[in-house]
This record gives C-alpha cells, structure tokens and sequence, in this order.
C-alpha cells in the first residue's frame, strides 16, 4: 500500500508540475514552462520530453537548436510519444535539416505515430506511399492512410481522398465520393478543394450540374487565393444571367459569413 501511494502521489506531482508548464507555455511564459518540463523530461516524462523537443526546435524560450530538439524528441519517441515520433520523422529525417535525410527512417516513424492514431503522421505516411518515397509506391496504402487522417477531420487529407476518388487511384473511381471528401475540406476552409468543388458542379460530376454552385465555390475558393477559382468563377459566369451570378455572390458572402455553416440553397 505504501508503494501504490508513493506512486500515485509522484503521478500527481508530475502531473501539477506538467499543467503548470502548459499553462505557462499558452500563455507565452516559455521561461516558465522549461521551468517546469525540463526536471520532468530529464526524469523520464515523455510528454515533458517531447515538448522540450519542440522548444528547442522552435526556438521558444530558448536558442533554437536542432540537434537539442532531436535529441529530446527521440528519447520521448523511443518511449512511445507519437506526436515525438511524428516531429522525429519529419524534422530530422525527412527534412534532413541539419541531419542525413533518410526517407525510410521517416516512414518508419510516421508508421510508429501513425498507428497510434496521429493524423498527421498518418497523412504524411500517406504522401509518402503516393509518391513512393521511403516505401515502394501504393495508391492503394496512400488511400487507407489519408482515409485514417480524413476521418480525423484532417482537411488536406479528406482533398487528398477526394482526388484519388476523381481520379480512381489506389480506390474505385467514384465521383459522388470524391465531392463528399472535397465538401468535407471545403467547409474547413480548404481553397483547393473549395475550387474542386466548383469543378464538380460545373460539370456535375457526382452531384447535379449547378452553375449557381460552381459560381459560389469558384468565388470562395477565389476570395481564399485559389488561382484556379477566379479564372474558372469568371468562365462559368459567362454563361450566367445577372441574377443567377448576385444569387451566386449572395450564397458565396452567406457561406463565409456562417463559417461554412450555411453553403447553397
């Protein structure tokens, strides 16, 4: 008993101690939160670790510096911390700042983070797999693992899923799937998949041809610096009456002012 109680109140020390320093961390105290993360990384605190990671990487509370960052990184990612082995794989390996870049190393552990359900990890995995680097190419796994992170909520990821669908790699061409995912990311404010939408009711490719539609998520994806959305919002109004394109704008200006919330008829 006496164990079980000097283990539970070591947990709750770290654990004040641990609080202590994100809040003083979101508050823009660094000073402070190196304060606090620093004894607990060196004791062993994986979180502690990895975040002590990320303030040497960003150079927040002190001197920026990536061997420091890595070195704190990995001793977190050895013990497990997938946001530590996501920041491993892609600021030491895939990057290679500073370090030998190794493609295969960084796969590895997006994998690790990855299986633990980090999306980030899973759609830079995912990337990794469509462009065959560090693995052999697999449009099939690329699909799997942006679906993983889509699912999460990830919006380049649920554009990324909507591409394969358009294009039918490494899944089944499906149009209607490909404007759900493209819909998904469109409502987070995504400007590609904003313009793809557009596309998708320009040529009602898996939703109904619509060119009031297409004109308000061309103008939208446009207003959030999507090239493609001005040029082709200009295009479709061309064949347009004056009143269809102010019932376009009108839905356009009702679709950003509701946050998304309130986008078509």
């Amino acid at each position: 008993m006496a164990i079980a109680f000097l283990m539970a109140l070591t947990t709750s020390v770290f654990s004040q101690d641990f609080n202590k320093g994100l809040a003083a961390y979101q508050a823009g105290d660094y000073a402070t939160a190196l304060q606090e993360w620093r004894p607990l990384a060196e004791q062993g605190d994986a979180q502690a670790q990895s975040n002590l990671g990320a303030m040497y990487g960003f150079g927040k509370g002190v001197l920026q510096d990536d061997a420091e960052a890595v070195k704190w990184y990995r001793m977190a990612a050895e013990q497990g911390n997938a946001s530590a082995q996501f920041n491993l794989g892609f600021f030491m390996y895939y990057t290679g700042k500073g370090f030998l870049q190794d493609y295969e190393e960084a796969a590895k552990w997006y994998r690790k983070a990855a299986d633990q359900g980090h999306a980030k990890a899973q759609y830079n995995l995912a990337l990794m797999y469509e462009n065959g680097e560090g693995v052999l190419k697999d449009d099939a796994e690329a699909a799997k693992w942006y679906r993983k992170a889509a699912d999460q909520g990830l919006a380049q990821a649920q554009f990324n899923l909507g591409v394969m669908y358009f294009h039918g790699e490494g899944v089944p061409q499906d149009y209607a799937e490909a404007a759900k995912w493209y819909r998904m990311a469109a409502e987070q404010g995504d400007a590609s998949a904003q313009a793809q939408l557009g596309v998708m009711y320009d040529f009602g490719k898996g939703v109904l041809k619509d060119n009031i539609m297409a004109h308000m998520w061309y103008n939208i994806a446009s207003a959030n610096g999507n090239d493609l959305g001005g040029k082709s919002r200009d295009d479709a109004a061309v064949q347009m009456t004056s009143e269809d394109i102010s019932k376009a704008q009108a839905l356009a200006r009702e679709c950003m002012s509701s946050n998304y919330q309130k986008c078509g008829y």
